[in-house]
């Protein structure tokens, strides 16, 4: 507003008062200072006319649409305000300025021109912030997944993880070879899907579902009666959306965070309320529990809000921890 209404002020009363306006310190101060608030405040309405119509047209397609309106109403504006001005000036015979048309035609010229050169300018300043966040919020995005992939993969390709899967693919070979079949069938369906969908942003709840429930397998083959995942999403919520991997971050961080043992079983539930998945739990904490692994939860947090402007909500209540994950519905992304 000071760069661009302070010299339009100085402009006006040359063009009203002519070179005797520089040269008498009184009226160059007077003028100035009175010019220059009104164009202030006139500033403050085009900035209020060009705000209301970039949020009434804010796509990019209608950029030109938006400039024309805008241009057209700035140039009835600067009409009425100059008007306005000239006609205030002559009527309390201010400094003791006469109306005259030729005034009028020159400062509406030079309004006209700067309020056109403005306009375009703060669409490019504006375009340019609005690059400027997108591009933050993309190199925040891939951040946040990469650290959820390797979130996501630490417990899978870590050798515990493989030793582990493999000691209990052993002993199930001699004890009960159809089970044996069916554990290497689920262990190869979840390393199928990491290495598949750890770049990909969203994938359907179907999908997701489908790698818990080996994912579960696995896990119910080595704790046993230890451990009970339950799953009860209907189909006709399984094709919304869901960045891969959470659910099993989540159950994760849920088997490190609570003790497992065939007298205290842990119940984990992923069922669906609609427009969410709800991960519950009971709440049963280790001997030697820590605080760590909670950057898990910040990692989702931090992806929701990013993706689609959600925030996850997570609560306790009795003895139950209870976390609901929002759905994305046909891919509609804030972020992308």
């Amino acid at each position: 507003m000071v760069a661009s209404m302070l010299p339009m002020a100085i402009l006006l009363n040359y063009f009203l008062y002519g070179k005797v306006y520089f040269h008498q310190p009184r009226m160059f101060v007077i003028g100035t200072i009175v010019s220059f608030v009104i164009l202030a405040f006139a500033f403050l309405i085009y900035g209020f006319v060009a705000i209301s119509l970039r949020n009434r047209f804010p796509s990019d397609k209608e950029l030109l649409k938006r400039l024309g309106i805008c241009i057209a109403i700035f140039c009835l504006m600067s009409a009425v305000c100059i008007s306005l001005i000239l006609k205030g000036y002559d009527y309390f015979d201010f400094l003791g300025y006469e109306y005259s048309d030729s005034d009028f035609t020159k400062a509406y010229f030079a309004f006209v021109v700067i309020n056109v050169f403005l306009t375009f300018l703060n669409e490019g300043v504006y375009r340019f912030e609005k690059y400027k966040a997108t591009v933050t919020e993309t190199e925040q995005l891939k951040k946040e997944y990469m650290q959820s992939q390797l979130l996501g993969l630490k417990s899978q390709m870590n050798p515990h993880f493989l030793f582990n899967g493999l000691n209990t693919l052993s002993s199930l070979i001699h004890e009960d070879a159809d089970t044996a079949e069916e554990f290497l069938d689920h262990m190869s369906k979840v390393y199928r899907y990491l290495l598949r969908n750890n770049e990909e942003q969203l994938v359907h709840l179907s999908t997701e579902l489908n790698f818990i429930e080996s994912y579960a397998f696995l896990l119910k083959a080595r704790h046993g009666e230890g451990l009970n995942i339950d799953i009860h999403v209907p189909s006709v919520d399984r094709g919304q959306m869901i960045p891969p991997l959470t659910l099993q971050m989540l159950v994760e961080h849920i088997l490190n965070q609570n003790s497992v043992s065939k007298s205290r079983p842990l119940n984990i539930t992923i069922s669906s309320l609609g427009d969410c998945i709800e991960i519950k739990n009971k709440v049963q904490p280790k001997m030697n529990n820590s605080e760590d692994g909670w950057e898990v939860i910040d990692n989702i947090a931090n992806k929701y809000r990013l993706l689609c402007g959600c925030d996850i909500v997570m609560k306790e209540i009795l003895d139950e921890r209870i976390i609901q994950l929002p759905i994305i519905k046909n891919k509609e992304m804030v972020a992308l």
